[in-house]
């Protein structure tokens, strides 16, 4: 097993006021020739987005990005036509290809908002640009790992990518097995104080995982936690 364990207070980090924002991987004014990305997962951001502010139209091309509420509202809109407002409980699914506006904001004029972005590399370059939204409350077990975005499944992207949400109460146990072939994971926790193998990981803490089959993960209190299973190359 090889492994990269990121500490929450080693991210880089930017407060613009509107915007208080982490991210795990060299972004925007963050870089860091050591944390550029795990496999095909290019970004984690962790913003928190003051009411009724947001990103205003700008492009994208060639990434998958999915959008992850946490907290409160998303408002997006871009070059497609596509206008939505989602919530904790729904993702948001973009596929930039050969090129897309978009804006995205805080819905809400009285609510923080707080969201996960993630930027997954394709598997292939100009493709047709895409997005759609998708209700996953209805997968997501307690005291489970459970699968929320595939390739097999309404929810994917354009790589080999499989992501997964655990809540768990205190002291439960539970084992992730990889899905793919040549594939790691990065294991990102969202709130709580967890074990995987000999490693203690608290909130917003990562750790991405190489050459193993399946991982062993215990709640040391009441956890929640996203993972990342990514093609390696």
């Amino acid at each position: 097993m090889k492994k990269i364990i990121d500490k929450a207070d080693s991210r880089g980090g930017f407060d613009h006021g509107w915007l208080k924002t982490k991210h795990t991987f060299s972004f925007s004014q963050y870089y860091n020739p050591e944390r550029i990305h795990f496999g095909t997962l290019r970004v984690i951001n962790d913003d928190k987005i003051a009411p009724s502010e947001g990103f205003d139209l700008h492009p994208h091309q060639d990434m998958e990005i999915v959008t992850i509420p946490l907290k409160g509202y998303v408002r997006h809109g871009d070059s497609l036509d596509n206008s939505q407002v989602i919530t904790r409980g729904e993702i948001q699914v973009m596929s930039a290809g050969t090129g897309i506006y978009h804006l995205e904001y805080n819905g809400s004029e009285t609510q923080e908002l707080e969201l996960l972005q993630i930027w997954i590399f394709p598997r292939e370059k100009d493709l047709a640009p895409r997005y759609n939204s998708y209700q996953i409350t209805d997968l997501l077990k307690k005291n489970d790992i459970s699968l929320f975005l595939s390739p097999n499944s309404e929810a994917s992207i354009a790589q080999d990518a499989w992501l997964s949400w655990a809540n768990l109460d205190k002291s439960v146990s539970k084992e992730y097995k990889l899905y793919g072939q040549n594939t790691g994971v990065y294991i990102f926790i969202v709130e709580g104080l967890v074990k995987i193998g000999d490693d203690i990981l608290s909130r917003r803490d990562g750790i991405g995982v190489t050459e193993v089959d399946k991982i062993d993960i215990t709640a040391l209190e009441d956890s929640e936690i996203i993972f990342f299973e990514v093609a390696m190359q």
